[in-house]
């Protein structure tokens, strides 16, 4: 299995054993920020077979305005630190879980890309066409994205499971 992380995370991909059944080559796992990697990683590498892409919470940002991508960077240059720690607060919530033991802080150029990613159905549909299965694991609590609108996007096109009461880190 090849797994990306999430923003500013590393080493993550433990708390997510429970959706990470099927743990063979042939399948790629990404969190948050790590699910837009994981999908363009697979989307542009045509010569690996893999039969399966997991999805975690995806970040998915296509529907802000963009003033809230201008603040968001803007907060994280003004002080990076107290972004990072109110970051890694909306990770868990609303569980109790410490992952502060996983920060890896990410630069601004990663946050700035995470932000102004654009899913586009006919890429997921490519995918889909070139026979890769694609889950899709959605807290219903989240507060890094609009799980609604993300919810909707995805179970348009793929299997896609709404985890009503978890949050980010699909705990809760």
């Amino acid at each position: 299995m090849r797994y990306f992380n999430g923003f500013s995370l590393s080493g993550e991909e433990t708390l997510f054993d429970r959706y990470i059944i099927d743990d063979s080559d042939f399948t790629v796992v990404g969190f948050s920020y790590g699910a837009q990697e994981a999908f363009e990683y697979l989307y542009r590498n045509r010569t690996d077979r893999i039969e399966r892409l997991i999805l975690l919470s995806p970040a998915y940002f296509q529907d802000e305005k963009r003033s809230f991508i201008r603040t968001q960077l803007r907060y994280f240059d003004q002080d990076r630190d107290s972004y990072i720690e109110q970051f890694l607060k909306s990770v868990s919530y609303p569980s109790c879980i410490d992952i502060s033991s996983y920060l890896n802080i990410g630069s601004r150029d990663q946050l700035e890309s995470l932000l102004r990613y654009r899913w586009e159905s006919s890429r997921v549909k490519e995918l889909l066409d070139r026979g890769v299965d694609i889950e899709v694991y959605i807290g219903g609590r989240d507060k890094i994205v609009d799980s609604s609108k993300a919810f909707e996007f995805f179970s348009s096109l793929t299997t896609t499971y709404l985890i009503k009461d978890s949050g980010h880190i699909l705990s809760n």
